[in-house]
């Protein structure tokens, strides 16, 4: 998938600053270092994210597993939660821990819009705000 979401990014930065987080995008991610990094950083002293982003105007995305890999490994040695925060069209932010994403026969992940609009987390809750009951 080609990485088109920095007005995502910049929107998601925005938003975690609005919920007391210090935030920035790591421009680069994505292949311009060979470091495990993620799309967006943030902290509030108490806790720390790490987010890889996905946006995208179909029903499904597909994220490679060594994107999924260094977020893991990022966040291991940094310390943070991770998550893979998606932007569907005409959705709010969706957020996911690495380990509730269906694998693909090929490792690679596959998030169906139907059924993380179910199980995502919304932004209250990874920042700890909120939680909501799922049915």
């Amino acid at each position: 998938m080609v990485k088109k979401g920095s007005k995502e990014e910049r929107d998601l930065v925005h938003l975690l600053w609005e919920k007391g987080f210090a935030a920035m995008r790591a421009p680069a991610s994505g292949g311009a270092t060979k470091k495990p990094l993620p799309d967006v950083l943030a902290g509030n002293s108490k806790k720390y994210l790490a987010i890889e982003v996905k946006t995208t105007s179909k029903e499904l995305i597909y994220v490679d597993s060594s994107q999924m890999d260094a977020l893991i490994e990022f966040s291991k040695i940094f310390g943070a939660e991770s998550y893979l925060g998606v932007k569907f069209k005409q959705t709010n932010w969706i957020f996911l821990k690495p380990n509730t994403i269906t694998k693909t026969k090929s490792q690679n992940y596959k998030v169906e819009k139907k059924s993380v609009l179910e199980i995502g987390l919304d932004i209250d809750e990874i920042v700890g705000i909120d939680k909501q009951m799922k049915f």
